[in-house]
């Protein structure tokens, strides 16, 4: 039986997260069309006949302008020396460029672990050749030939290619996990990251990177859970969009999330919402702690 763990790293928006969902078939990480939608090291847990893959899914890798920048970068080095193999994703559509490059000069080089060249959105690509011309660039960017799997995270295209692949590399064990369990996030945490997207998918410009969410109280019982937090912004004018008008935003925000997590937990949800500055907050690193933003194992 084979069983390791896959670290998934690469620049934001390449598909990190949704190739992730893909492959466990259910969605336990939020995804977006914006950047720093993940902020966080999740475990994904696959579990076939063949064996167990547990993946971890990374912040995208850019250069930090602020704390919570930093702690982004920490939660993607920190995956990767522990890792039995990296799936460096990239996006077909375009060239390698300068982030590609400081990706793999200091973090894929210096790890001296097993690199796959994950090639996502290749459907997005119409001529083949502009595909070929992209794979080129990225593979100039190593000093030795990689194995390429080319995919699509959207709709599922080469994933078992790609599993197979992954399982070639692994090494031999047990399983680390039961097989019905597919992340170790709880409920709190995945309330938060779902509310967090709903805000990310409703709002534009600098709301969505100025914005956190803590839950402060979750209860549980046979019928319904009862759970009630905040959303935290670091200005007054981004705590009057978030609410919007008459209150129609949040209120727009709060039932997205909550049939989301209806269908989660498969039982009724009460969610209550409240919104509050905290300024400045991506600065502060007690804060950042408190929001839950603090990198283990540093």
């Amino acid at each position: 039986m084979k069983c390791g763990f896959v670290t998934i790293l690469g620049r934001p928006n390449v598909g990190k997260s949704t190739l992730l969902n893909q492959i466990l078939g259910q969605k336990i990480v939020i995804t977006t069309d914006k950047a720093q939608t993940t902020r966080k090291r999740i475990k994904g847990i696959y579990t076939d006949d063949i064996g167990q893959i547990v993946f971890v899914d990374t912040p995208g890798v850019h250069r930090p302008l602020n704390k919570l920048g930093e702690f982004l970068l920490d939660e993607a080095k920190i995956a990767v020396p522990d890792a039995d193999l990296i799936l460096f994703l990239v996006d077909a559509s375009e060239p390698a460029g300068k982030g590609d490059r400081w990706i793999v000069e200091n973090i894929l080089e210096k790890a001296k672990i097993p690199v796959i060249l994950v090639l996502n959105k290749v459907d997005l690509v119409k001529k083949q050749e502009k595909i070929e011309e992209n794979l080129l660039s990225y593979k100039t960017l190593f000093k030795e030939n990689i194995p390429v799997i080319r995919i699509s995270a959207k709709t599922g295209r080469n994933k078992n290619t790609l599993l197979s692949n992954i399982y070639k590399k692994l090494p031999e064990g047990e399983k680390l996990y039961p097989d019905d369990i597919v992340t170790e996030e709880n409920m709190r945490s995945i309330t938060e990251e779902i509310i967090r997207e709903k805000i990310l998918l409703n709002t534009q410009e600098e709301i969505p990177h100025s914005v956190a969410v803590k839950v402060e109280k979750y209860e549980e019982s046979d019928d319904i859970d009862r759970i009630y937090a905040i959303i935290y912004c670091e200005q007054k004018s981004q705590k009057g969009i978030l609410i919007g008008k008459g209150g129609h935003l949040l209120k727009t925000i709060g039932t997205e999330a909550r049939l989301e997590l209806e269908k989660i937990i498969d039982k009724k949800v009460f969610l209550g919402l409240e919104v509050k500055i905290e300024k400045d907050w991506r600065k502060k690193d007690k804060i950042l702690e408190n929001f839950g933003y603090k990198t283990e194992n540093k």
